[in-house]
């Protein structure tokens, strides 16, 4: 078992900064942009088509974030598990992040077979394989960059979930001028997750940095204190951190599941409605490179205040001014804070629990998944009481819009009632 990494260090050599960066951003890109978003732009064609109806897509929807919960789930009591039991062998975190994509594909690939009766169990799986591969990936792609002395571009790696989205809405977009069915777009996304699987299969086999398995390297804060902080507290800040964290999770749901239906209520016939969801896919990518301008040593508690603002009014722009310039500008603040918000509070968890990371962005990446789980139901249960489906779109919008600011309010109680030392 000890003797496995080292033989392959002639074959695999360890992989630079940037590969590894950008290896992690197209994990992410097949894993969420792929695995969990491809629903968002065929939603539209499936409804068109009869597939589905706004009620069965909003659970769909629910299976898919229930799966990303029991992954979350799975990663944060793995350790406790895997104590008490014995016998297993310690998590290898690239085979996990393989294992994943390799799910994502097959799983994307399923949902073009004509058994409906099969659609949620498959959107379960696929939400159950994103959520292995982004808290996966995510700790050991941070801790290889923090182990080179290139934490501060750990950011880059969050734009991979943005030009997930971009890329399969420009590609629904054409399927549409196409007069394409959702089954080939599927079959689309099916076969591009594959080919972005294939480009980083090397380097998540590769032998990792010498270091990079030393807690100190990979807290991008400074000196450590004496006391962790989460001993202080007595692990108050980061069960606060986990429910603010939540909040985000239920506030740009509703949204990032219906937005291309909302614009079609909002302006028929337009020629951009199937071009705001890739315009949310690139705000994603300019908010993850802008948030590694940030420097983490700072109290990223305000950036995360900050981010949660922008993002309600990314949800709410479109209700002010259901306009093609409100669509834009909702699109664009609504994509913008998204993975910036997860790489703050990932660096966060870092700096809390240094010896408990990935357990940690489980429990964030599980409360995160309940608010996902929360949204679209409630958004069907609004719609179905409404005067009409503008009404409970509205609706749905100002409590999710609410809740980001709920959790803004908290980041700043925290800087209050927690001071970075």
């Amino acid at each position: 078992m000890t003797r496995a990494p080292a033989d392959r260090l002639p074959t695999s050599p360890s992989p630079g900064a940037w590969t590894i960066a950008l290896a992690g951003a197209t994990a992410l890109a097949v894993a969420m942009g792929i695995g969990r978003f491809a629903f968002t732009p065929l939603l539209p064609l499936m409804l068109a088509e009869g597939l589905v109806d706004l009620p069965a897509a909003s659970w769909l929807a629910s299976a898919n974030y229930l799966g990303y919960l029991a992954g979350a789930l799975a990663c944060t009591f793995q350790p406790w598990l895997w104590a008490r039991v014995g016998r297993w062998p310690a998590i290898d975190g690239p085979a996990m992040v393989r294992g994943g994509l390799v799910a994502t594909t097959l799983l994307t690939l399923a949902m073009a077979l004509p058994w409906p009766v099969l659609w949620p169990l498959l959107r379960f799986a696929a939400g159950v394989a994103s959520a292995l591969v982004f808290v996966y990936s995510s700790g050991w792609c941070l801790a290889q960059l923090a182990a080179r002395g290139q934490g501060a571009i750990g950011g880059a790696m969050y734009t991979g979930p943005g030009a997930g989205i971009a890329l399969s809405g420009v590609l629904v977009t054409g399927l549409v001028a196409l007069h394409g069915r959702a089954t080939t777009g599927w079959l689309v996304f099916g076969a591009l997750a594959l080919a972005l699987t294939a480009t980083v299969w090397r380097v998540f086999g590769a032998a990792p940095a010498a270091t990079s398995t030393a807690p100190p390297a990979a807290v991008p804060s400074g000196p450590a204190p004496a006391t962790p902080p989460a001993a202080l507290h007595g692990g108050t800040e980061i069960i606060t951190l986990a429910l603010a964290y939540g909040l985000a999770g239920f506030g740009y749901i509703i949204t990032a599941t219906f937005l291309p239906v909302i614009a079609r209520s909002a302006l028929p016939g337009s020629a951009w409605l199937d071009l705001f969801w890739p315009i949310v896919g690139l705000g994603v990518v300019a908010g993850a490179l802008m948030s590694t301008r940030v420097k983490v040593s700072g109290d990223l508690r305000r950036a995360l205040a900050a981010a949660y603002v922008l993002q309600a009014a990314g949800v709410m722009t479109p209700l002010w001014s259901p306009t093609l310039a409100g669509f834009v500008a909702g699109s664009v603040m609504l994509g913008l804070p998204f993975t910036a918000i997860t790489f703050f509070a990932m660096q966060e968890v870092r700096r809390l629990a240094p010896g408990h990371i990935a357990s940690t962005m489980g429990l964030l990446t599980a409360l995160y998944g309940v608010g996902q789980i929360l949204g679209p139901p409630l958004a069907a249960w609004l719609l179905g009481r409404a005067a009409n489906q503008a009404a409970g779109f509205a609706l749905a919008l100002q409590i999710a819009a609410g809740a980001l600011l709920l959790g803004a309010l908290i980041y700043i109680g925290m800087g209050r009632a927690f001071p970075r030392r």
